[in-house]
């Protein structure tokens, strides 16, 4: 079954504790929210399953229409409903980052910036010392537990937040927590600093840093109802260069009345055709387009109308290539600010 209570933490950091022992240690941070209430996240940084070293991903300047959606909800833990609706992760399905760019880090070794407890160190320890900084804690709720102090940090009652991490394709006992539209995260929102940012206003615009865990034995094409891994299929994540064809580009506001001609454009950027016969274009609720059916050549380009089926909306989206036995072949998203200009193609 899913997680039991999933949602997102947002707060102010005020202080971390690293582990560097034990079968499962995580790296805990001390929260608080407008309210005063105390939280800790407990983030894993070793898996209890081989290979044991978990993979992260870091985008230091993360865009993405996932953090307008964020902006409307109050400090403090907010429940997220299921569904693709909200602001949910999804490492599958929400086209956050490329699962191909995700590397290996032990949990914690001597020296100076070459474990995962360092990376995080190094970006959670900016938001401790910046009261202007949020983090948004993406995965299960615990407590509050009345009359239990924290095990770590010892406010009273405990409280927080952990499954910070993919929740979905997992092995062994584990499956059990499988879902979709539930995996964890880490997001940092820093405030707008320093000198002007060229657009004439004085002020730099706020940048968000986003940080992504997942354990190697999970499998990254999974049940679109479950969670579960795909049985005969390979479920590996995907290595640098494997997606032959790919999303390059996207008509989102065509100039002109509606109904609007909305477009993607495909490339196969392998050296031998591909055939696209089944193959379909989802947005992020799961509306679909068909692609042209036959070969797609060599370095060829194709752009797909989007008549009937998937929507382009300008507040932001998701665009997700899916072959003819519905396994994600490539996916982008954008934002309502790249979509901006009437009559431009974003180029992805």
């Amino acid at each position: 079954m899913p997680l039991k209570t999933y949602g997102v933490l947002i707060g102010r950091a005020v202080g971390v504790r690293r582990e560097g022992a034990g079968d499962s240690p995580h790296y805990q941070i001390h929260l608080t929210d407008d309210a005063g209430v105390d939280y800790r996240a407990a983030v894993n940084v070793l898996s209890q399953q081989k290979p044991a070293e978990l993979l992260y991903l870091v985008d230091d300047d993360f865009t993405h229409p996932l953090t307008a959606r964020l902006a409307a909800l109050a400090g403090g833990w907010n429940t997220l409903p299921a569904g693709p609706g909200g602001p949910n992760l999804d490492f599958v399905r929400g086209n956050l980052f490329d699962p191909a760019a995700m590397r290996v880090l032990p949990a914690d070794r001597s020296g100076p910036d070459n474990d995962l407890a360092d990376l995080l160190d190094h970006y959670v320890r900016r938001a401790v010392d910046d009261p202007g900084a949020r983090l948004y804690l993406f995965g299960e709720r615990w407590g509050p537990e009345p009359g239990v102090a924290d095990k770590v940090f010892g406010f009273l009652p405990g409280n927080g937040v952990h499954d910070i991490h993919m929740n979905q394709g997992n092995s062994g006992r584990f499956s059990g927590d499988d879902g979709v539209w539930q995996d964890g995260g880490l997001l940092i929102r820093l405030p707008g600093e320093g000198e002007g940012d060229g657009d004439g206003d004085g002020r730099v615009a706020e940048r968000w840093v986003a940080i992504f865990l997942a354990f190697q034995n999970q499998a990254w094409h999974t049940d679109d109802v479950t969670g579960h891994a795909l049985d005969g299929v390979d479920t590996s994540r995907p290595a640098p260069g494997d997606q032959p064809v790919r999303i390059v580009a996207a008509l989102v506001d065509p100039a002109g009345p509606a109904p609007e001609a909305e477009a993607v454009t495909l490339l196969n950027a392998s050296p031998a055709p591909v055939d696209l016969t089944g193959w379909r274009l989802l947005d992020r609720t799961g509306r679909a387009s068909r692609v042209p059916a036959g070969p797609l050549a060599a370095g060829a380009t194709l752009a797909v109308p989007l008549s009937g089926g998937a929507l382009l909306g300008n507040h932001g989206g998701t665009i997700t290539l899916v072959d003819a036995a519905g396994l994600k072949v490539h996916g982008v998203s954008y934002t309502a600010g790249q979509a901006a200009r009437e009559g431009w193609w974003v180029v992805f």
